[in-house]
């Protein structure tokens, strides 16, 4: 969500810095700056659908190479393999009721990696969602006439964004969050510096 709100917004003071001040200008580059947006958002739609296939895809690899393993422990290292570095806290009646359940599944006729009607629901919501997180920093362009104050109250709603942003990713990845946030706020005011001394 942040990601192409804040380019956006480094697109739009890059480009509205040298513009010459009409309005119809800031309304051009806004229009052209959503156009890229909505861009932005189809390729993350798309590429969601593309992750949710391949994945799927993925277990389906797996419950074959289980199913055509001569042993069981051999099907044991694979299914250990795909979980990762966890896998070291099983041990084998683990695996074994995993191997099980995937061969059980498998006789059951596991769905192949298709597209499914959720598929294109989540890609749709991650459509709206890119597109959507452009707005906050474009409101300043519609509502001051100075084109600096509108640069300057888009760069903070930016940085508000990734506060909030970075609090929630904090949260979600086990660390302090208010500490994520404040990490993500400095990111976010040196990149506003750095516009600023480019220009911005």
């Amino acid at each position: 969500m942040l990601g192409p709100a804040l380019l956006l917004r480094q697109n739009l003071t890059g480009t509205l810095s040298v513009a010459t001040a009409g309005r119809e200008d800031v309304r051009a580059v806004l229009l052209a700056a959503l156009g890229c947006n909505t861009a932005w958002g189809l390729v993350d739609g798309v590429m969601y659908v593309l992750r949710n296939i391949v994945g799927r895809g993925r277990q389906a690899r797996l419950r074959r190479a289980v199913l055509a393993a001569e042993k069981a422990e051999m099907a044991h290292g694979l299914i250990a393999k795909e979980i990762g570095e966890l896998s070291g806290a099983l041990g084998a009646p683990e695996f074994e009721r995993a191997r099980q359940w995937l061969v059980a599944r498998s006789a059951q006729g596991a769905p192949a990696p298709e597209l499914k009607r959720r598929d294109l629901r989540g890609g749709f919501g991650v459509f709206l969602l890119v597109f959507l997180s452009t707005f906050p920093p474009v409101l300043p362009f519609l509502v001051f006439t100075d084109l600096r104050t509108a640069m300057r109250f888009s760069g903070a709603i930016a940085i508000a964004m990734m506060f909030v942003c970075g609090h929630e990713w904090g949260r979600y990845a086990g660390m302090i969050p208010w500490r994520a946030a404040l990490v993500m706020v400095l990111l976010g005011v040196t990149v506003e510096a750095i516009v600023i001394a480019l220009g911005g």
